[in-house]
């Protein structure tokens, strides 16, 4: 993997892990577009690094509170302050988690093709434009329970689909629940946080169970890039969150459909 390479595909995946537009299909597009080869496993797992730390960094009050908050509620066994929102973050990651484990090797033998990835972007962004059409999205995440994390936790699951995007099949369905889009997304968010490490503890498995020689140098640029490119993509994500909706997102992945039927398919 050369520097532009490495530098390339790690913004790219900081910018698109959090937006809602699919990080997964962008990197198995990209290298078909430019005819590069696969950018293997460890690089993989450094750009899954660099965006994990993104996350915890940028909500890292929200972290603290809810794991200190979860920590004690157990050992008291009563809700605690945001005891209850650790919970629904455990409850939404398992159907994914679950997913991963059964449909994995299917997954990655026989769902990564430019015809599926047309189909899921095209169809998921539609789903995200009326999502956020709809009206009375009123609930904050105090309103949220353990059958609202159940769902969010199922819909993540479609998200292990290339093309889905987790963070907008995630905010999908927040918004289907009546969540407002602050709500929607933050919990989006904080859900990445063990997705994402679990993706990373297999991906780590991957490199220590096989021979493969980690390129050390596109590892640390794409782990640093996908970083920077995340923290940068969330904080603007949110803040430009009430002013231009999701429109401009369903837009886009209307468009990347197009441009993927007219040169792949």
């Amino acid at each position: 993997m050369d520097l532009f390479q490495a530098l390339f595909l790690g913004l790219l995946q900081g910018l698109t892990e959090f937006l809602p537009i699919s990080s997964s299909a962008h990197l198995i597009l990209t290298p078909a577009f430019f005819g590069w080869t696969d950018q293997g496993v460890g690089f993989d797992l450094s750009v899954h690094v660099g965006t994990l730390l993104a996350v915890v960094l940028y909500f890292r009050r929200d972290v603290f509170g809810i794991a200190k908050d979860g920590l004690i509620s157990m050992a008291q066994r009563k809700i605690v302050g945001q005891g209850a929102l650790a919970w629904y973050l455990v409850i939404g990651t398992i159907p994914a988690g679950l997913a991963g484990l059964a449909l994995l090797d299917m997954i990655d033998n026989e769902l990564r093709g430019a015809g599926v990835i047309f189909i899921t972007t095209l169809v998921f962004g539609i789903l995200l434009g009326i999502a956020d059409w709809l009206p009375r999205r009123e609930r904050s995440l105090d309103s949220l329970s353990w059958k609202d994390a159940l769902v969010v936790g199922i819909a993540q699951a479609f998200a292990l689909v290339p093309g889905t995007s987790r963070s907008g099949v995630t905010i999908t369905a927040g918004l289907f629940l009546g969540m407002t889009r602050e709500t929607a997304s933050r919990f989006s968010f904080l859900l990445a946080i063990p997705i994402i490490v679990l993706a990373s503890g297999v991906k780590l498995l991957e490199v220590a169970s096989s021979d493969v020689i980690v390129d050390w140098n596109g590892f640390l640029i794409g782990g640093i890039t996908s970083f920077v490119m995340a923290i940068t993509a969330i904080h603007f994500f949110l803040k430009w969150l009430n002013t231009v909706g999701m429109w401009p997102y369903v837009i886009y992945r209307i468009i990347l459909a197009a441009v993927i039927y007219a040169v792949l398919m």
